[in-house]
């Protein structure tokens, strides 16, 4: 039987750390519903009721039960949660892996989500050796084209009608990471 993902507690630069879902972390995920982008991308409910942030939450954690990948929020110095970041493995079999993350709108332009996907891109090289690291944004959204840049990604290419995103398939920019080029 396969047992379930340890999800560690990670330093994440200056101010930020990453941690495991708790259910105190419902005001993120409130805040998160209610933005107009957030919900269509990730399983964040919306509209938000605490016992669709419940559902939520435990969703989180069965991504690590099922082995499905890293869930982790992003928490300031005073451990507040600004975010999340996802770390999945879908594809470890193909030697890859991918990120996802979010930053709720009060926490945005503080240098959260790169500090978190820079965590998370380390960890995953360094400790579980993960070859290929890939993400994917859309062309639009400059601040998470820009944090995939800092961070060290590299821009691929563009895919067409790529993915689902609300009632209408929408281009995806694809980026990735070699372990080897960190």
């Amino acid at each position: 039987m396969n047992q379930a993902l340890d999800v560690p507690v990670l330093a994440a630069g200056e101010g930020f750390m990453l941690r495991p879902w708790r259910l105190s972390d419902l005001q993120l995920v409130r805040e998160a519903s209610d933005d107009a982008y957030i919900p269509l991308i990730t399983t964040v409910p919306s509209p938000y009721s605490e016992q669709a942030g419940v559902a939520f939450i435990e969703r989180q954690w069965a991504r690590a039960t099922t082995r499905a990948g890293y869930t982790f929020v992003i928490a300031a110095s005073d451990d507040r949660p600004v975010g999340q970041v996802g770390l999945w493995l879908n594809d470890l079999a193909q030697g890859r892996a991918s990120l996802g993350y979010w930053v709720v709108k009060s926490a945005r332009g503080r240098g959260a989500a790169v500090a978190a996907v820079a965590a998370v891109v380390g960890w995953a090289s360094r400790d579980l050796r993960i070859p290929r690291l890939e993400l994917c944004v859309e062309p639009w959204n400059t601040a998470s084209v820009r944090t995939a840049e800092r961070v060290g990604f590299h821009r691929e290419g563009l895919l067409r009608g790529w993915q689902q995103v609300g009632d209408e398939r929408r281009d995806m920019l694809m980026y990735g990471l070699l372990n080897e080029e960190r």
